[in-house]
């Protein structure tokens, strides 16, 4: 249950901590006192949109805070754990937002951060708000639909339907991709098949980069090449009076001069080392050299080859592997193209099996669905004579159509509120005060079947009065046995069935609006029932008129 709530600087509320109990909460006061910013705030708790125009004019910032004391929390504890929330402790849930002027609001769950779509999903478990417009989507076909499947507990063959379904939609997706226009796929393979084959056919390889460059650099400039090195070999080592020879004639000094100078055997040995060196430096030119031929056909055919690749290139990429990754990918293409028909026989097969699949998952979820809607028609029609419908009739219809992501048939409700009248769909003939009673039957059967703990309704009881009011506040009171009820009213019919009542007020202190909500008891109770009666001014009989109401639901 839904233990305290605080608001703070939330429209006209400076500050107010709502205290509930178990059982059947009413919530009373004068029109635009702040009855709705209290389900304002809630929805706000639970993931509703953060509006910075809700901020107390004045304050930088507004707070709403819940506390739930829980009395099973293995639901609500397995979604703290898939947040990184610490779990509930003796049972309490914490629940804290704030909306700040500059933009940056907070969410907390037992005092860590958490997202608005974690609150929601909190709150998806926790409560069920139903406001004065909601009975509007009674009318809906999918709504009626859902109420169905919830009442009948239909949502595990539904949720099978559902993934073969979409398998199903996926498939013949594939299908269509598949089988495109034959005409444009021709044409792309026979594109693909050109480009395969230009650039297969030049059979490339790293080295028709950097190397294939310097191969036709050498071989094009081949004679001054082996000119300007024949002529460096000589210098070097192997014309008369070549370097080798200069060094050959200095060691010989050097050594008659090491007879003499000792240090000179050191400049000896430098002067060999260097000879070595120019002897292996004119062999390594020499070696190069004779591996450059000036052949003219090579230089033709190294010229072409670097046309080639630079066609190549210009087309596919910028670099030689740029080109590669192409031919590997239009190939690939190629085959998955050439390979289509044997795919597409390959899924016409699992479409087959998968639309065989499907009939059964949708046939299972309108047995279902079938089985169920005669109880939960039966369910409504009590409940609604409970409310005041003592002749009515409800019926819950299956319409045939075809497969869809809900199934394989619309679901419609039917409505007779008189004798004598044929069934026709609730749409066509309800009243706003009809649909409203209508909606709390259905919530009153469905109760039943849920386990959401918090229930609160924002003004149900619009557009009835009198007799079938106090049919609401019992009904309301008996939901009260199985959940905790949260219920604004404007009827005193209703609000004498609350085991705790509220009242929303306000005042005005220094030109500011500040609304105050307070638990009335006793008398105070007893003057409130009597202003809901005849207005402001209360009467010797409006108060007994009062007092009896009270002593009656009590």
């Amino acid at each position: 249950m839904l233990r305290t709530f605080r608001v703070q600087n939330l429209a006209i509320v400076e500050e107010s901590r709502v205290p509930l109990g178990a059982g059947l909460n009413v919530i009373t006061g004068e029109t635009g006192a702040g009855k709705s910013i209290l389900i304002g705030a809630l929805e706000l708790l639970l993931g509703g949109r953060a509006d910075k125009s809700l901020i107390r004019s004045g304050a930088t910032e507004a707070q709403v805070e819940a506390v739930f004391e829980l009395a099973e929390t293995g639901t609500v504890d397995a979604l703290l754990a898939d947040a990184g929330l610490p779990l509930c402790e003796d049972g309490s849930l914490i629940i804290r937002r704030t909306i700040s002027a500059t933009g940056a609001g907070r969410c907390l769950l037992n005092d860590s951060a958490t997202t608005v779509q974690t609150l929601r999903k909190l709150g998806d478990l926790l409560v069920d708000i139903h406001g004065p417009y909601d009975h509007q989507s009674l009318l809906d076909p999918g709504f009626q639909l859902e109420l169905l499947d919830a009442y009948g507990r239909c949502q595990a063959a539904r949720t099978e339907y559902l993934a073969c379904y979409r398998t199903l939609q996926e498939q013949e997706q594939q299908r269509e991709q598949l089988a495109g226009d034959s005409a444009d796929v021709t044409a792309e393979m026979e594109q693909l098949r050109y480009v395969v084959e230009e650039i297969s056919t030049a059979k490339l390889s790293p080295a028709d980069e950097e190397d294939l460059i310097n191969e036709h650099a050498a071989a094009a400039n081949a004679e001054t090449i082996l000119k300007t090195g024949g002529a460096l070999t000589a210098t070097l080592a192997e014309e008369d009076g070549s370097a080798f020879d200069m060094l050959a004639s200095i060691q010989q000094r050097l050594a008659e001069l090491a007879r003499l100078l000792p240090e000179a055997a050191a400049w000896q040995r430098e002067a060999q080392s260097a000879a070595v060196q120019i002897q292996e430096l004119s062999r390594s030119i020499s070696d190069r050299l004779q591996r450059i031929e000036t052949d003219a056909h090579q230089l033709q055919e190294l010229e072409t080859r670097m046309a080639l690749v630079q066609k190549l290139k210009r087309k596919y990429g910028p670099a030689v592997s740029d080109v590669l990754t192409t031919l590997a990918h239009r190939t690939a293409r190629l085959e998955d193209l050439q390979t289509r028909g044997e795919r597409l026989a390959a899924l016409e097969h699992q479409l087959a099996a998968t639309q065989q699949q499907l009939s059964k998952k949708a046939a299972a979820l309108t047995r279902a669905r079938g089985a169920a809607s005669g109880n939960l028609a039966k369910a409504i029609t009590k409940e609604l004579r409970d409310l005041g419908f003592l002749k009515a009739g409800f019926g819950v219809e299956l319409h045939p159509c075809p497969p869809r992501l809900s199934g394989a048939e619309e679901a419609s409700f039917g409505f007779a509120p008189n004798p004598g009248e044929a069934m026709r769909p609730l749409r066509d003939i309800a009243s706003s005060g009809e649909i409203s009673r209508v909606m709390l039957a259905v919530k009153t059967v469905l109760a039943r079947h849920d386990r959401i703990p918090v229930l609160v309704f924002d003004e149900i009881d619009a557009n009835i009065g009198g007799e079938v009011g106090r049919a609401v506040g019992r009904k309301l009171r008996g939901l009260a046995t199985t959940h905790q009820v949260i219920c604004i009213t404007h009827l005193p019919q209703v609000a004498v069935y609350g085991q705790q009542h509220l009242m929303v007020g306000k005042e005005v202190r220094g030109n500011r609006t500040f609304a105050r909500i307070a638990t009335i008891e006793k008398s105070d109770r007893v003057e409130e029932i009597a202003r809901m009666l005849g207005g402001r001014d209360s009467t010797t009989v409006t108060l007994e008129h009062a007092r009896e109401m009270l002593a009656a639901a009590q």
